[in-house]
């Protein structure tokens, strides 16, 4: 009767173990069903909108603050260029960290290849799939990455997290 105990504790612990550690690739897959399905709301399920905010915002408003820069030239305009990009660029951000955004980003090439006629082979409208050929990585066992090239060939990096027994996108490493 122990051996039997012992033994089913350890194949509930492996299952476990096992479930844990697919949970990354649960989550990719599950942000690419609800996209397909258009029910966005459901998003929040696969993304932590606050994580991935915190993580985007910075990396958006220190380009434009560069680019500001490299325009004007460093001093007191470029300085005051940077209170500026703060105060717009936090609607552009909210846009782009909502489950709208996020789906679109996802679907992006999906209105050209409906406007231009684009179908798969089946004949129907596909929608992109940026995470199909990510290279996958465990950061440590509670961050996993997925990097993806963009059509200019730099890496775009998918952040997930583990979220209890589950995983989240909890951040973008976006292009130099």
């Amino acid at each position: 009767m122990k051996k039997w105990l012992i033994a089913g504790l350890c194949i509930l612990l492996l299952a476990l173990m096992a479930y844990i550690a697919a949970g990354p690739y649960l989550a990719m897959n599950g942000i690419r069903n609800v996209v397909a399905s258009g029910d966005y709301g459901k998003l929040s399920y696969f993304v932590d909108f606050p994580k991935l905010r915190e993580s985007v915002t910075p990396q958006i408003q220190e380009r434009i603050t560069r680019d500001i820069q490299q325009r004007l030239g460093r001093g007191n305009t470029a300085t005051a260029a940077t209170d500026v990009v703060k105060l717009i660029s936090k609607p552009a951000i909210d846009a782009i960290v909502s489950p709208l955004g996020v789906a679109t980003l996802l679907t992006g090439s999906t209105l050209a290849n409906k406007l231009t006629g684009m179908k798969g082979p089946d004949g129907r409208i596909h929608a992109i799939d940026p995470l199909k050929d990510a290279k996958t990585h465990y950061v440590s066992m509670l961050r996993f990455t997925a990097t993806v090239s963009t059509d200019e060939g730099k890496p775009l990096v998918f952040v997930f997290e583990r979220d209890g027994l589950g995983w989240k996108l909890t951040g973008l490493i976006l292009p130099d």
